[in-house]
């Protein structure tokens, strides 16, 4: 495994805040899920120490897939206490919730149906009652209390949860938003910006090198602080922000022990 280590927070000019993450980059897929898994399962259950419960979005697409059905093995799903978890979505694809396109059943067959939770602990975002009632109802659902631990991925776009760029969702006030995906399943129900910064700690998990450039490009708009894509402007204001990347996608920004890029 390497790591590049950057400082949370920066201050920006006109006291602007910028959120500088906390990267950390492995050798495999396998080494970066079993890092991500142990990573949240530790910070899922201080959540539960300090405050009683966790409320856990979860995210869709292939990335989290192994991480879920990681946390589901008996050794780290035993860490838990279940009980105290409140499971959440960062988005859904307006699909039934057993199609093999929703984020409810990736979670579900991965995840949920291993681990002891009853079903008042696992809110879905209920898309059958279509887009805009949706995230109307899914955000009375979540209310105002920040969510603890928010897992998210980038597609190789920049997008994140269901915010595409050049989208005018990107500066919505609303807590959930009815969105449209360039690609199919068009209509998605998804949590804002808003909600994102709002949270206590956020993980972006990336892979691939079909996600190097553009999340070399991501990074540089942070570092900037003129982010722009949507996965630049995950920002969250508790400076809790970890990338959690494979080798493969962060190649072009790996670091040697002397701090000096290796290309």
């Amino acid at each position: 495994m390497f790591l590049m280590s950057m400082s949370m927070t920066t201050k920006l000019p006109g006291a602007k805040l910028k959120i500088r993450p906390d990267i950390r980059c492995y050798g495999s897929v396998d080494e970066q899920v079993e890092a991500a898994a142990r990573l949240i399962a530790e910070h899922i259950q201080q959540h539960i120490d300090e405050r009683g419960k966790c409320r856990l979005a979860l995210a869709g697409g292939n990335t989290p897939r192994p991480v879920y059905q990681r946390l589901a093995q008996t050794d780290l799903a035993q860490t838990i206490d279940w009980t105290q978890v409140h499971i959440f979505w960062g988005d859904e694809r307006c699909v039934p919730p057993e199609d093999a396109a929703s984020n409810y059943r990736l979670a579900s067959d991965a995840l949920l149906a291993h681990v002891p939770l009853v079903t008042s602990q696992v809110h879905r975002i209920e898309v059958e009652r279509g887009p805009e009632s949706a995230a109307r109802h899914y955000a009375h659902i979540l209310g105002s209390e920040p969510l603890d631990v928010v897992l998210l991925g980038m597609g190789a776009d920049g997008h994140t949860a269901s915010l595409f760029p050049h989208s005018a969702d990107l500066a919505s006030g609303e807590r959930v938003i009815a969105a449209l995906s360039p690609v199919p399943p068009v209509q998605r129900v998804t949590i804002s910006l808003r909600q994102i910064n709002e949270s206590r700690e956020v993980y972006l998990l990336v892979s691939g090198a079909d996600k190097a450039q553009r999340l070399a490009e991501v990074l540089r708009q942070i570092d900037s602080g003129t982010p722009v894509l949507p996965a630049a402007r995950v920002q969250p204001r508790s400076g809790r922000l970890f990338w959690l990347c494979d080798a493969a996608a962060a190649q072009p920004h790996r670091r040697n022990d002397e701090g000096q890029t290796i290309q």
